[in-house]
């Protein structure tokens, strides 16, 4: 391939990516604005786009039945209860706010890393897993993550939201390796094809769903049964 049919190549690339990026934002934003049934159908319809691509996954590097259901019996549950959560976020009791404000630490965290990890470098976190993902750069995405919560923690006590961002980011990222690890163990680039450009809903959500699942094991089970 020659230097004109790379650059023609890159900025197909980019025109795919920026072009599914938008779709992607408008519909959720659609979603989300109109919340109640259409945003539950829209988190529904997430869920098993990722369930299917956690399957395909497991698919790849599990030989047995048996060791198969488990992994997916343990993909369900993964899946499907920080999606519920997500759905859970968009209820009067949190409100729409409260998803930007997760949605936002999570991309925050994703945009600290790669600008961090571009610029500083260093050491790898784990190389055999993920070879891009470094120190710094799980530094940087501690920092956006940080910054957004900070900036949306409303009347939450500052050390909460700084608190919040470090551990958020720090779980985002062990979302990430997660998926990494299992991509690795199939043999594959990206969880899909769904998203041009992007790869798959799993490569665009793990590190969300890492979020919810913890977050909603720490924080909003006590806030439901308390709600109760």
């Amino acid at each position: 391939m020659n230097g004109a049919d790379r650059k023609a190549t890159g900025t197909s690339d980019l025109a795919a990516r920026t072009l599914t990026a938008v779709v992607m934002v408008v519909v959720a934003g659609f979603a989300l604005c109109l919340g109640g049934w259409s945003w539950n159908l829209f988190v529904m319809l997430a869920a098993f786009g990722v369930l299917r691509e956690w399957i395909a996954l497991v698919r790849g590097f599990v030989a047995s039945a048996p060791a198969r259901g488990l992994w997916n019996a343990v993909g369900v549950v993964y899946i499907g209860f920080a999606t519920a959560m997500l759905a859970f976020l968009r209820t009067d009791i949190f409100g729409a706010a409260a998803v930007l404000s997760v949605v936002g630490a999570v991309i925050a965290t994703d945009v600290g890393a790669y600008f961090a990890g571009r610029v500083i470098g260093g050491p790898k976190i784990a190389p055999r897993i993920s070879p891009s993902k470094t120190w710094a750069g799980l530094a940087g995405g501690m920092i956006g993550a940080t910054i957004v919560l900070v900036g949306t923690r409303g009347e939450t006590p500052l050390w909460h939201a700084v608190l919040g961002g470090i551990l958020l980011a720090a779980v985002a990222q062990a979302g990430d390796f997660f998926e990494s690890w299992m991509k690795r163990r199939a043999g594959v680039k990206d969880s899909g094809a769904l998203l041009p450009g992007h790869g798959g809903l799993f490569d665009r959500l793990d590190g969300l769903l890492a979020v919810l699942f913890v977050g909603g094991l720490l924080f909003v089970l006590p806030a439901i049964l308390k709600y109760d």
